[in-house]
């Protein structure tokens, strides 16, 4: 196997990768209690209050080691409370009953992934102590399983659809930990887990496309960003099975699941090589006096503050911690990110000295204080006294398992395709039950399986004779259910089509605040053009109105705007007026001066009068002046 090599050969590597997709539901409510599920800016808080979360026993006295490590970290988290946070958002109050809008989609859903769902709906208890949940973890509920997705590479199994609470948005790191915002937690979300059927990155981007697709279709799913996230989970024949957290982008879990494959090439022959070197890992020393006179800031810093300065002995690992598994990204960052989990700055190893400060009798001293020979590496942490002795453990530990391949455990992706260390996965303890929310028995059979995206899309076409562009845009927009509403007003369906995914983006584009109106306004505005109350032309100035003046209706704000249209008379005398200052230009070219002057008189008229009434009566003016002239 050759991590290097330009094309890697999944089937030989024995590539395995699965997907976790993560849903926000679009429901009026939260998960277990009557909070809205909008989003807020952090300074709309009204109330701030600090928690210290630990780890708690399973129903079977275990402890999870992922939340164990993630509580070795000790941090304090703020969490910012709006006037729409409620009681049991802040873990002052028992959650109430499962929602039974959002246990609804979830079954549509299901009905979607062609997944059985359960008998009984219970709620259990997932442990998160990294602070995104008051509560020290995660309410989620098993409704479904055991469903398929087919895709152009093949089925793909659906496992398990969960229903769960959404996590705290982290809003900033503070001095002493995260500062998270309560808006978000509790809004209901679905997690699709698949089976590990996938065998390439673009089978993954695939199964990910069609699950996506089928979310959309019940229209009842969140848009933006950060709404729908994946995770990955791949592995190699003789690599492990690592999760990645976080991935935002359908283009993005192509290269995070080629880049995993190649990391853990990487780390497969570095391990082999470790292992015939016979490569061992001592615990860190005190090599402080080694660096007593040093010109290096990090070290003299730590030092002078009170600091240890911490080196373990890679034996046997000269030269290769510093061996690149993708690009900018070595086995010493696998290193250093271990010890970042505990507040380290970072490593310096002896593959990349002497550098950064450290001179090359440093160096020396370095290796003759921990007693490595020259086929040995060393790594060292500079910190205060608990930071170093965490970090350099860490660095010892995470040394110890490249000897023997690639370990198991989450990782977080990169803006740039790579990934980081987080925590272990987890295991079965970090599950227990929740005993304060009562088990639902579902009823499936009361759902409706929804319309997909694509039949939705040749329906449109079909039925409304719109283009497939323009079908397969609206069918697939945020808005879909408002365009069916406007047509089943009567309004037609090109005009609401081309208003909801075309006006209102061009308007957001330019800064228009569109986010703010109101199904009732676009339906109204909508009903006055195509009852010629309103011009086309106008709908532009109408919704700019409506967005200054939300408080407004449509017909108000057509009012005030001056939007009403005019009568043929006044169109004509303003188009007249138009080819009366232009004469010269009309006689000299006829009606090749139409495309120049059309523009003249839609801006004279301000978008009151029809585009189609006004080329018509443009047109018969130039024609009068040729008349004329004729004769």
């Amino acid at each position: 196997m050759d991590a290097d090599a330009d094309a890697l050969d999944y089937d030989a590597l024995g590539l395995v990768a699965g997907l976790e997709i993560h849903q926000q539901l679009d429901t009026a409510t939260k998960l277990f209690c009557g909070c809205p599920t909008s989003r807020r800016d952090p300074e709309e808080a009204v109330r701030r209050f600090t928690r210290y979360l630990h780890p708690t026993r399973s129903e079977l006295g275990e402890l999870d080691r992922a939340a164990v490590e993630e509580s070795r970290v000790d941090r304090a988290f703020e969490y910012l409370a709006y006037d729409s946070t409620c009681l049991v958002e802040a873990d002052e109050e028992p959650p109430g009953r499962l929602d039974d809008e959002a246990l609804t989609v979830a079954m549509e859903i299901a009905a979607l992934l062609d997944a059985a769902v359960v008998d009984q709906v219970h709620v259990m208890r997932k442990i998160v102590v990294d602070g995104s949940n008051t509560t020290g973890f995660q309410r989620s509920a098993l409704v479904a399983r055991d469903g398929q997705i087919e895709t152009e590479h093949g089925a793909v199994g659906i496992e398990d659809l969960m229903l769960e609470e959404e996590s705290a948005a982290r809003v900033a790191g503070t001095d002493d930990g995260v500062r998270y915002g309560l808006d978000r937690l509790g809004v209901p979300l679905v997690e699709i887990g698949t089976a590990p059927d996938i065998g390439s990155p673009a089978g993954a981007r695939a199964a990910a496309e069609r699950i996506g697709m089928l979310l959309r279709s019940t229209g009842a799913v969140k848009r933006g960003l950060g709404t729908i996230r994946q995770d990955v989970n791949v592995s190699i024949e003789d690599g492990a099975r690592v999760e990645i957290k976080g991935v935002q982008d359908l283009e993005g879990i192509e290269t995070i699941v080629e880049n995993e494959a190649r990391r853990q090439v990487a780390l497969v022959e570095i391990a082999a090589e470790l292992r015939s070197r016979g490569a061992t890992v001592d615990d860190p020393v005190d090599v402080g006096d080694a660096f007593a006179e040093t010109d290096s800031g990090v070290i003299a810093g730590a030092l002078a503050g009170g600091g240890d300065v911490l080196a373990v002995r890679l034996g046997g690992f000269d030269g290769l911690v510093g061996r690149e598994l993708l690009p900018d990204r070595r086995l010493g960052t696998e290193l250093a990110d271990h010890a970042k989990r505990h507040g380290a700055g970072g490593i310096f190893h002896t593959d990349e000295l002497p550098g950064y400060g450290v001179t090359s009798a440093e160096v020396g001293a370095l290796r003759e204080a921990v007693g490595a020979a020259d086929d040995d590496a060393v790594a060292l942490v500079a910190d205060d006294p608990e930071t170093a002795a965490l970090a350099a453990d860490a660095v010892a530990e995470r040394a110890r398992t490249a000897v023997e391949g690639v370990p198991e455990e989450t990782r977080g992706a990169n803006d740039d395709g790579t990934t980081r260390y987080l925590r272990p996965l987890p295991g079965a303890a970090r599950m227990y039950p929740e005993t304060d929310v009562p088990p639902v028995d579902p009823e499936p059979g009361a759902v409706e399986t929804p319309e997909l995206l694509t039949d939705r899309a040749d329906r449109y076409a079909a039925e409304y004779g719109l283009d497939a562009g323009l079908a397969e845009q609206v069918a697939d927009d945020a808005r879909m259910p408002l365009f069916e509403a406007a047509v089943d007003d009567g309004v037609d369906p090109t005009l609401a089509a081309t208003t909801l995914v075309s006006t209102l983006t061009e308007l957001r584009r330019d800064g228009v605040a569109v986010a703010g109106l109101t199904d009732d306004h676009l339906l109204d505005a909508l009903a006055l053009v195509d009852g010629g109350d309103v011009p086309r032309e106008g709908l532009d100035g109408l919704f700019r109105a409506l967005a200054d003046d939300p408080s407004k209706t449509a017909s108000e704000a057509a009012e005030a705007a001056g939007l009403g249209g005019l009568s043929d008379e006044a169109v004509r005398e303003a188009v007249r007026g138009v080819v009366e200052r232009n004469e010269t230009q009309v006689r000299e070219e006829g009606m090749a001066a139409f495309s120049a002057l059309m523009g003249e008189c839609m801006g004279a008229l301000r978008g009151k009068a029809d585009g189609d009434t006004v080329s018509e009566v443009l047109r018969e003016e130039i024609g009068r002046v040729e008349a004329a002239d004729a004769d």
